[in-house]
């Protein structure tokens, strides 16, 4: 059964992405001044050992999953995916019920 989505519900969804989208950028643009930073750093004392390169990856790959989940790229852990589990779960415990 689907329900049908009021204005003000579609437009408080679209709040709650546009801040989301918002959130990922500003993490962005931290992640790339931090290492800019970083690089700098460890260019200039510590040239003959890169260990810029451990941080850079490290958070990069966190940075890579919060864009993949606000631009809802990842097909597990999505909002299909909570509401095929919560459907899953509701069907099993009526199977239950009726045993």
């Amino acid at each position: 059964m689907e329900k049908y989505k009021s204005d003000y519900e579609r437009y408080e969804e679209a709040k709650k992405q546009v801040k989301e989208i918002k959130g990922f950028y500003v993490h962005l643009l931290v992640f790339i001044a931090v290492n800019i930073f970083l690089i700098f750093i460890n260019l200039k004392y510590s040239p003959e050992h890169l260990w810029f390169f451990w941080t850079t990856m490290g958070w990069g790959v966190g940075v890579l999953f919060h864009g993949l989940g606000v631009f809802k790229v990842m097909p597990f852990f999505g909002k299909n995916w909570e509401e095929d589990k919560i459907k899953e779960l509701m069907e099993k415990e009526k199977k239950q019920k009726w045993e």
